[in-house]
């Protein structure tokens, strides 16, 4: 946890009530995590609001920005904006626990939290599974679609035909 410490959230001497915080993310970011990525370049901001009341805290964790995709099709790189919000309510208990994925537990001691592994989350959940650049022509997608494989009327066919020997097993189940 101290290579992310940068991404700590004091609150404990916070008023209650809304407060903001503000990060910058990049490449080196992601380098922390040890995870490859889907994509390269990234260009995102943070906006961390935290709402402290006496016996819990609010989280909502907005993310904005810029990544660089490759398209599945042309192979290019393009720029793909992504945007999200999440919300996480934390607790104070007797040990950490994240098994809710709306709520997280946090010793009742702490006196910051720790928001790296959310915005982690946050932007790898807004990477799109399918990566097509809008410089995609639908001359491209029309050619990709010609040599893409079908479902063929033979294998229609197919079932239709049967084996002789089975229809004579299908007749003596159909008597009974």
């Amino acid at each position: 946890m101290d290579k992310l410490r940068n991404y700590d959230v004091s609150f404990s001497g916070l008023k209650n009530g809304k407060h903001e915080f503000k990060f910058e993310i990049d490449k080196t970011f992601f380098q922390l995590f040890d995870t490859e990525q889907e994509f390269t370049n990234p260009r995102i901001g943070v906006d961390v609001l935290l709402d402290k009341h006496t016996t819990f805290l609010e989280f909502e964790i907005k993310i904005h920005g810029l990544v660089e995709l490759i398209c599945d099709i042309t192979n290019e790189n393009f720029d793909y904006p992504i945007e999200n919000e999440i919300k996480i309510l934390v607790n104070f208990g007797e040990e950490y626990d994240d098994s809710n994925e709306d709520v997280i537990t946090i010793p009742t001691g702490e006196h910051a939290f720790n928001v790296a592994h959310l915005i982690y989350e946050n932007v790898m959940l807004s990477i799109p599974m399918k990566k097509i650049s809008p410089n995609v022509s639908d001359k491209d997608l029309e050619i990709l679609e010609q040599f893409s494989p079908k479902n063929t009327e033979e294998s229609e066919e197919e079932e239709h035909e049967s084996d002789p020997r089975w229809d004579a097993l299908k007749k003596l189940k159909d008597k009974n």
